[in-house]
């Protein structure tokens, strides 16, 4: 039969019309993910110290994802400064992280639930009971941290509305199980809340294969660092573009009996100093100079203030350039829409580049 004769049925539809149905199967898939954030995108900002400030968190949430304030050590009064200028450059959702372990967690908490932040963040451990109660009862939703199956199942019933799944790949503090196991064994069993999914994504079809195994959404830092709108030294975005993955390296421990929470980050003169100072800190410490005590103090010390310097001043041979190790696929500064652009769309192409069913 001539091709002109083809009944309409039997034509296969134009790209544009493949495209359409592409993104309407995106939109479902994370559909979850996007009504509880409140944006188009279920593609959220990690809390980066020092760079998850009001410019990128604003620029994330305005390109239609979910921007993050990276609170870390900030006061009350520096946190509640911070989200208001922030609420003045996006009139759209975002969130806030605070480190369970701060001093001030509870005034914190009050910071934000004063400020109508929507969406809380408690990271860095197991949340209290009384800031859950407390983000809870001011009406905000509580996002927490599960590095395990048996602690997911725990924070769903402590009272957790969403969680995050971030793997070893990721950039700063780090658990010891990458993404791709912490999904299998948590994505099929915890269906109460939102699950996103992090560490090691750069590319769209990536956080596809995550939504299709039961994610709602992914969260993003490394690419986001080294943005146009990030306001990290030109010095720490170079660092990143030249960076391949295996330059993205967590950080060593010499010896068991002196902890060191491992950082990723990419590998420098200050990470080969770090061993050589925990190497002679050991050394005092057998030596009778250094109680026990003091020489865990001598070994933590080492990194105090070298993030700001890495981020800030620009020193990246001396100070800490946490990086994932999607920092491989960053290979310039793009504009933050440009960059949730490119995700969205290789999660599209890569729909509707499948046969039809």
């Amino acid at each position: 039969m001539p091709p002109d004769t083809i009944p309409p049925a039997a034509v296969s539809p134009p790209d544009t019309a493949r495209r359409e149905q592409a993104r309407a199967a995106l939109d479902r898939l994370w559909r979850r993910g996007t009504e509880f954030l409140g944006c188009p995108y279920a593609i959220m900002g990690g809390a980066m110290s020092w760079v998850s400030e009001r410019h990128l968190v604003s620029a994330i949430s305005n390109a239609g994802g979910f921007g993050v304030i990276a609170c870390g050590a900030m006061t009350p009064a520096l946190l509640e400064a911070e989200i208001a200028a922030t609420q003045a450059m996006t009139d759209r959702p975002f969130g806030v992280n605070l480190i369970t372990m701060h001093p001030q967690l509870d005034d914190l908490v009050r910071v934000c639930l004063a400020a109508k932040v929507g969406h809380v963040v408690l990271a860095g451990g197991i949340p209290p009971g009384g800031a859950v109660r407390a983000v809870k009862d001011g009406g905000a939703k509580l996002i927490a941290f599960a590095p395990a199956l048996v602690l997911a199942k725990r924070l769903v019933r402590s009272g957790a509305d969403a969680l995050v799944i971030e793997g070893s790949e990721a950039g700063g503090h780090i658990g010891p199980v990458s993404l791709t196991v912490l999904a299998q064994e948590i994505l099929p069993h915890i269906r109460d809340v939102p699950v996103f999914v992090a560490g090691g994504l750069g590319r769209g079809e990536a956080i596809l294969s995550f939504l299709e195994m039961g994610a709602s959404g992914a969260q993003l830092g490394t690419r986001f660092a080294a943005s146009a709108e990030s306001i990290a030294h030109p010095r720490f975005k170079q660092a990143f573009i030249r960076a391949a993955a295996r330059d993205a390296v967590p950080s060593v421990q010499l010896d068991p009996r002196f902890p060191v929470i491992p950082v990723r980050g990419l590998a420098n003169n200050g990470t080969k100093r770090f061993l050589e100072h925990q190497a002679e800190t050991l050394r005092r410490f057998t030596a009778g100079e250094l109680d026990k005590d003091a020489a865990q103090l001598e070994i933590e010390h080492f990194w105090a203030g070298a993030l700001r310097r890495a981020v800030i001043d620009g020193d990246v041979d001396e100070g800490s350039v946490m990086a994932g190790q999607s920092v491989g696929m960053v290979t310039g500064e793009q504009s933050i829409p440009t960059i949730i652009g490119e995700l969205v769309e290789q999660a599209v192409s890569a729909i509707a580049a499948r046969p039809p069913a």
